[in-house]
């Protein structure tokens, strides 16, 4: 019979963690107007969303040990973020742009080509890692290899500039109106051909 109500209880306050981590993605998402709901709701939405953090903690102090306690359990349980990534708040992802100058002057533009989806997969993922600023030493080898590979396929280009950024998708409001995507360019590099290489 303890046994029963150790698994009811522990059972009561695992799914009270879970409802309060999801309300609170709810709450901010309304709170930050990525809803269709007025905009009225806005400052509602943003006291019970201070209210959910309440209960799971996250006002207390980062020495607490009932902070550390919850916050360790859904993590440990894999229940920390509820699933606010989904459409409608899609993220943004990052696109590689390559304009390549043509000996005659005409001007082209090229993403990377990969054949497959795998290979496909592992681009999103290596371009998401680029806009990381531990990867900085990295990016310009990185995307010279990318724009080299282009080159090799157009051997009359003299020149390529590549120009990396995010790719926003329009919030709601935006997508009302026929807006579209927006790239925000990040960094570019200029690759000049000199000799049969790049540099």
């Amino acid at each position: 019979m303890l046994s029963k109500r150790i698994h009811a209880t522990w059972f009561g306050i695992h799914f009270f963690l879970i409802t309060a981590v999801c309300f609170a993605g709810i709450f901010s998402l309304i709170a930050e107007g990525a809803t269709i709901l007025p905009s009225a709701l806005d400052k509602y939405a943003r006291k019970a969303e201070l209210t959910a953090a309440f209960v799971l903690g996250k006002e207390a102090a980062a020495s607490s040990t009932v902070r550390q306690g919850i916050a360790t359990y859904l993590h440990a349980a894999g229940i920390q973020a509820g699933y606010s990534f989904f459409a409608p708040n899609i993220p943004s992802y990052h696109k590689l742009i390559f304009e390549l100058y043509h000996e005659d002057g005409r001007v082209e533009y090229e993403s990377p080509h990969v054949s497959g989806n795998a290979a496909a997969l592992r681009l999103a993922s290596l371009l998401d890692r680029l806009a990381d600023n531990r990867y900085e030493p990295l990016r310009e080898v990185v995307v010279k290899m990318l724009a080299f590979s282009v080159w090799q396929e157009r051997p009359d280009v003299k020149k390529i500039r590549a120009t990396f950024g995010a790719v926003n998708a329009p919030d709601i409001s935006d997508f009302e109106h026929g807006k579209g995507e927006s790239f925000q360019p990040m960094f570019s590099y200029d690759f000049s051909l000199r000799e049969g290489q790049k540099r």
